[in-house]
């Protein structure tokens, strides 16, 4: 299994999503107020916007929440939500990037201080571990739009750099300022995605035992359950052993 993945299907086996919807539809209305301020409040004319409502509606976000978050960018009284990325190291010197959207840089940096030390980890400096990943977009798709060989075909027609397949699907990866073009052509070809953004790739993962995952998890959602926090990405990798035992 694909370690981006992993995170996921983690999270779907212990039952977190309905638990965890109303906090993610509050994260995706979040950026496209953020992309809609920041540039046009037209998705066509705004690619961050048009990325952002795509990844909303593949995420089933209502069309009514959408359509609000847009209008509250337009609306004089919108927060002023900063983009901050913070780095730092969970159990068995895993490498983590949290990425958050505050009006208070203050709290978010406490906060994400204070659970990096409650759960093994340790805060760095701005650049102390993103050099170990690269930038990229990830268009994915679920394993019933095509074989690897025809998903593969597409990916390299639509431009992408690299595809990873699975069973439990297509990952198809490319240049950051790519992702629009190529999401639009794989569109095209290959129907609806499932999921369309910018990722942090691992260069390298770092495999772990069930002690040290289970701790790297709990590390995860703390920080996930942050509402400052978009998204955390952290280069490990399980085996499926130790995932059917967490």
């Amino acid at each position: 299994m694909a370690g981006h993945s992993k995170w996921a299907n983690i999270q779907h086996r212990k039952g977190r999503q309905d638990a965890a919807r109303s906090k993610l539809f509050s994260k995706l209305a979040k950026e496209i107020t953020v992309a809609a301020k920041m540039g046009d409040p037209d998705p066509e004319k705004n690619p961050r916007l048009r990325l952002a409502v795509k990844e909303a509606k593949s995420n089933s976000v209502p069309k009514d929440v959408i359509e609000r978050a847009i209008k509250k960018s337009q609306g004089g009284d919108a927060e002023n939500y900063e983009e901050i990325r913070y780095e730092g190291y969970g159990p068995n010197g895993v490498a983590v990037i949290v990425e958050a959207m505050t009006d208070n840089r203050n709290r978010t940096a406490s906060n994400v201080r204070s659970t990096f030390g409650k759960h093994g980890g340790n805060l760095g400096e701005t650049g102390s571990v993103s050099f170990m990943f690269d930038r990229k977009g990830l268009v994915s798709y679920p394993a019933s739009a095509g074989s690897a060989d025809d998903v593969m075909m597409a990916a390299i027609e639509a431009g992408a750099e690299d595809v990873e397949s699975d069973e439990d699907g297509h990952y198809i990866y490319c240049a950051d300022t790519d992702l629009n073009e190529v999401s639009n052509a794989l569109e095209a070809e290959l129907g609806e995605s499932d999921s369309t953004k910018l990722v942090w790739r691992p260069q390298t993962r770092t495999d772990l035992g069930l002690e040290d995952a289970q701790k790297l998890m709990k590390l995860i959602e703390a920080l996930e359950d942050d509402d400052d926090v978009q998204n955390v990405t952290a280069n490990f990798d399980i085996s499926d052993e130790v995932m059917a035992a967490l």
